[in-house]
């Protein structure tokens, strides 16, 4: 992709994010398409990469514990907290941040 396309993308990403509960994007998690974000990323630069299916980037996270799986004991917590979640979608997967 050029740098332009790459501009395109993050733009599509960016007015795709949303907050929504977590509540709502459980079937996700019930399907193992939730990824969780750590906080200090940007949501909208990973889920650009995920697009782009860079997978030096989202592996070098990965090993950082900073993208993954949702663990079961978050989505608990999220759930007992009716936690409010930055989320946008990267089909099939859906990447879920919290804001600290």
């Amino acid at each position: 992709m050029t740098n332009q396309n790459d501009d395109i993308l993050q733009t599509k990403v960016n007015l795709e994010t949303a907050q929504i509960p977590w509540r709502d994007l459980q079937r996700f998690f019930a399907g193992g398409r939730a990824v969780f974000v750590a906080p200090e990323l940007d949501l909208t630069r990973v889920a650009t990469e995920m697009a782009k299916d860079n997978a030096t980037q989202i592996q070098h996270w990965m090993s950082e514990g900073q993208v993954g799986p949702v663990s079961d004991e978050q989505a608990q917590a999220w759930f007992e907290a009716d936690a409010l979640l930055w989320a946008v979608v990267i089909k099939p997967w859906v990447m879920v941040q919290e804001k600290l």
